[in-house]
């Protein structure tokens, strides 16, 4: 399971949910990089030379992390990935690597919030946690990349059959029965 859709739109906090419920690991590309930093790996070292230059890890450095911990025992028996792909290229890549572990992509959620409620939803956070990527033009940064990248993943998804929409407004119960809802016909479809 994948996913999709803008910061703010509410996939950190549904997570920990979808992972409990289906019992599946809860794969971020922001852990994995840090996992791999921390531990010194030699991907972990490469990426850390983009991210210490402020540069985006490419998706050859990216790829390889995300194939190498679909590898991992807890994955075998599926996964929830957040931040993964990033990109229609990313899309097509993972799809060979899920085709060497004999495995497929059951479906990806889109969680569909507009931009005034992000927005706003960031200012809380900000507020609240005072989170270093809640900054305003750090949002607004954010954003564009997903725009400009990560946007065009939703008709590529829906185009063949897998994309499942989520109203994501709404109290955190209200979006997680949404989530569960979209699952069940996922699963059934």
């Amino acid at each position: 399971m994948v996913l999709l859709g803008p910061p703010g739109a509410g996939k950190g906090t549904q997570s920990a949910m979808i992972s409990e419920t289906f019992a599946i690991p809860h794969i971020s590309t922001g852990d994995i990089f840090r996992a791999n930093v921390k531990g010194e790996t030699p991907l972990g070292k490469e990426a850390k030379g983009y991210m210490d230059k402020g540069e985006l890890v490419p998706d050859s450095v990216t790829n390889r992390m995300v194939a190498d911990r679909l590898r991992q025992p807890d994955a075998e028996n599926g996964f929830l990935l957040d931040g993964y792909p990033r990109n229609v290229a990313q899309a097509h890549t993972l799809n060979g690597m899920l085709a060497m572990l004999d495995e497929t992509l059951d479906t990806v959620l889109h969680f569909s919030v507009p931009d005034d409620e992000l927005e706003a939803r960031i200012a809380k956070r900000q507020s609240e946690e005072g989170r270093a990527d809640d900054d305003a033009a750090v949002f607004q940064r954010r954003m564009r990349e997903y725009r400009a990248q990560t946007e065009d993943l939703i008709p590529f998804y829906r185009e063949v059959g897998m994309l499942v929409d989520v109203d994501a407004v709404g109290s955190i119960d209200e979006v997680q029965e949404r989530v569960l809802t979209a699952c069940r016909q996922a699963s059934t479809a």
